[in-house]
């Protein structure tokens, strides 16, 4: 496993950092003493061939997982100790879409910003999914949309979280 880091804004006070962390599946260990620091506005790319540990890190980095040795902090704190004001300020986008299939594109956007707090018009919404390229099926049901699609309007849906900290495990898939 890899990684790059490339800075693609100025830096807020955010940091993410992984002290010394090792992670075990099962009895196999899939890595070790493994050290990284991300802070604001860079981007960390996870590199590597399939069953190394990318998803597993990514797991160990969103509190998901915690690691065999080693500790995970979050602006100079262990994210155990402040679990939800962590969870808060991160957002996590996995395999799956974790999208509503019953629901149409537009219907989820509305619906994860009011369990996120946001407050967010129609026309924002609007706008945020055509951005993507989703013009003319933000009223269709998210089971009848491609999976690039449902990859399309996840990613509005992250635009207007504003997270801090977004870890995307295979952001590029089905798109």
């Amino acid at each position: 496993m890899t990684t790059s880091t490339f800075l693609i804004s100025q830096p807020p006070s955010s940091q993410l950092e992984a002290r010394a962390i090792t992670c075990l599946r099962g009895e196999r260990e899939l890595f070790s003493n493994l050290s990284l620091e991300v802070c604001g506005g860079e981007c960390l790319h996870i590199r590597g061939q399939n069953g190394v540990g990318k998803t597993s890190l990514l797991r160990l980095l969103t509190g998901l997982s915690t690691p065999e040795a080693g500790e995970i902090l979050w602006n100079g704190q262990d994210i155990k100790s402040q679990s939800e004001g962590y969870h808060r300020q991160l957002l996590f986008a996995g395999h799956r879409d974790a999208l509503k299939e019953d629901l149409t594109a537009l219907e989820n956007m509305h619906m994860y910003a009011a369990i996120d707090g946001i407050r967010l018009s129609q026309e924002e919404s609007l706008a945020t999914l055509w951005r993507f390229g989703l013009q003319g099926r933000e009223d269709l049901p998210v089971s009848c949309l491609s999976a690039g699609q449902k990859k399309r309007v996840l990613m509005a849906r992250m635009l207007n979280r504003h997270a801090q900290l977004w870890i995307l495990d295979e952001p590029f898939n089905a798109l």
